[in-house]
């Protein structure tokens, strides 16, 4: 049974506005530039319809085929950095509002629109990023402060649009979160949190063998 989280929702639908040069990075060209649409989108393993992903290798399995991003985790970063942040700034499919993107168990399922989405893991910051953003230090501090945001797989294929509601289907007994995955990646070393997160069912593969790398 979905449980109705009320204000949580979809506060802005957003797809690539043009793929850029990125220079210093390995592929040469980045899709991070997403801007908000007012229709509705196909959503399917393959992400959002009119989006697109320009480094396959890094972002381009199923697991990430939906990026989610919290309007409240934003209203904090415009604070920090004093200027206003759009929606889809920091390459978000979806900017949420009214539900703890970063806190989400890994393996829970969101029902928006027609979509069935599961949520797999945290955002790792990277050097694209880093540039698309240019503010000093920007990994290292996007990475302490611990708002990483949620990727998502595609469960059932379907439609979303701004303002559709976000209800939760179903969530694991595990309790490991999204934020349990991130802390390990960041260099937190607690052994109990890293047999939990190496130990979670639906932690997609490469994410356990990149967590049981950080922590070595």
């Amino acid at each position: 049974m979905s449980e109705s989280l009320g204000s949580a929702k979809v506060l802005s639908l957003n797809v690539v506005n043009a793929v850029i040069p990125d220079v210093g990075g390995a592929v040469g060209i980045t899709a991070i530039d997403k801007r908000s649409v007012s229709d509705s989108r196909q959503v399917t393993t393959a992400g959002v319809a009119g989006d697109q992903r320009s480094d396959i290798p890094n972002h381009g399995m199923p697991e990430q085929a939906v990026y989610a991003y919290a309007r409240e985790d934003y209203e904090w970063w415009e604070a920090e950095l004093a200027t206003e942040i759009p929606a889809g700034k920091f390459g978000e499919n979806l900017t949420t509002v009214g539900i703890d993107v970063t806190n989400a168990v890994i393996g829970q399922t969101w029902r928006i629109g027609t979509t069935l989405l599961q949520v797999t893991g945290p955002r790792i910051p990277c050097g694209t990023f880093a540039r698309w953003m240019n503010e000093d230090k920007w990994v290292k501090r996007f990475m302490a402060e611990g708002m990483s945001g949620a990727y998502f797989q595609v469960l059932e294929s379907g439609q979303i649009a701004a303002g559709d509601e976000i209800k939760i289907e179903s969530t694991p007994e595990h309790g490991v979160t999204v934020s349990d995955v991130y802390q390990l990646v960041a260099g937190d070393r607690d052994p109990e949190r890293l047999a939990r997160v190496i130990s979670c069912p639906e932690l997609p593969e490469e994410m356990r063998t990149q967590v049981a790398g950080y922590n070595k």
